[in-house]
């Protein structure tokens, strides 16, 4: 187990945090990285971005209880049901007009 600060986080994260605050001096310190008018710059700004909003999500994310699963299981199980009695009805209906024609 990594000890703890006195804040009650590891010590292991607050190295990685100090790291990854010193990459981003690094990289603030190159003008094109920071520009997203510069192909690079877009390219690692966007890259950025993306694993900015997608950590937020993540944390965000709750799992669901046992009430909601249910609740959406239902959901698509009805929606599967529609979807196939809709498919097996339009092949009833096609399957004469092939004959037809």
């Amino acid at each position: 187990v990594a000890p703890r600060g006195p804040t009650g986080s590891c010590l292991g994260q607050k190295r990685y945090r100090e790291q990854a605050m010193a990459m981003a001096d690094k990289l603030k310190s190159l003008p094109f990285i920071s520009d997203k008018n510069n192909p690079i710059g877009w390219f690692v700004q966007g890259g950025l971005e993306f694993a900015a909003d997608s950590r937020r999500l993540v944390q965000r994310c709750t799992k669901p209880d046992a009430k909601e699963f249910k609740k959406i299981a239902v959901a698509c199980s009805i929606g599967f049901a529609i979807m196939g009695f809709i498919g097996y009805t339009v092949k009833l209906v096609f399957i004469p007009i092939n004959n037809i024609i």
